[in-house]
């Protein structure tokens, strides 16, 4: 994520995130543990492993996650925006696992840029960068830190908000659901139309991570415009 695409993560939204992200991603807890079980079977039960997160802060789920499934695995966890960061530091010393991930505040492209990653999670960041440029960047920045044959969790949402009416009315209506009356309902879809701008399609996440040299997606997850995927890094 860039500077700009994080500075719409300010501490107010830091704030409601975790109320929020469960309202309009039907499933998020779930989208979340089964990243973790995807990238347990891809490495092994039971295997050491250093994991890369990107886009880290917010419930730091991912990790929870991942780390009560794998005791072995480490993390290292990096944001660009402070507030984000420091609510993934709340809830993983709430869950005690903070000795476990290294927390970095900042681009990707602080981190050392040799291969030395097994596993890498990105959920929730690609629809916040809003030029296919940025999307190829961030995913190339991600694949030159991974082993050769490294697994690749990326989750977000993709299609045009403007292309899916149907989903559109569905997500307004799961706000509703949770007691949203009409005015916030559409402060939200304000909200989530701010700077986003998804992949147009399944495929064209697929043609970004085969350009940044992940090959063979699978989706094991989809919720109305939000989809889940696992990739790996191609051998070298």
């Amino acid at each position: 994520m860039t500077s700009k695409s994080a500075a719409k993560f300010d501490n107010a939204r830091a704030r409601e995130y975790a109320r929020q992200s469960r309202i309009g991603l039907a499933g998020y807890d779930a989208c979340h543990e089964l990243s973790a079980c995807m990238l347990a079977a891809a490495l092994g039960e039971g295997t050491d492993a250093r994991i890369l997160v990107v886009g880290a802060g917010g419930t730091a789920g991912e990790i929870i996650a991942a780390a009560m499934l794998e005791p072995h695995w480490s993390f290292v966890a990096v944001d660009p925006s402070p507030p984000m960061l420091d609510l993934a530091r709340e809830f993983l010393d709430q869950a005690a696992l903070s000795n476990r991930v290294e927390m970095i505040l900042g681009p990707l492209t602080d981190l050392d840029p040799t291969p030395s990653f097994d596993a890498a999670i990105m959920i929730g960041v690609l629809h916040h960068l809003p030029t296919d440029q940025e999307k190829s960047d961030i995913l190339a920045q991600i694949s030159k830190r991974l082993k050769p044959g490294a697994p690749f969790v990326v989750a977000g949402n993709y299609r045009s908000y403007a292309s899916e009416p149907l989903l559109m009315a569905a997500w307004a209506n799961r706000w509703r659901m949770n007691g949203a009356d009409a005015a916030e309902v559409k402060a939200k879809q304000g909200k989530l139309l701010e700077g986003a701008e998804p992949p147009p399609s399944e495929q064209a996440v697929i043609t970004l991570l085969a350009d940044a040299g992940f090959h063979d997606p699978i989706r094991f997850f989809a919720s109305l415009f939000w989809g889940a995927w696992l990739a790996r890094r191609i051998q070298v």
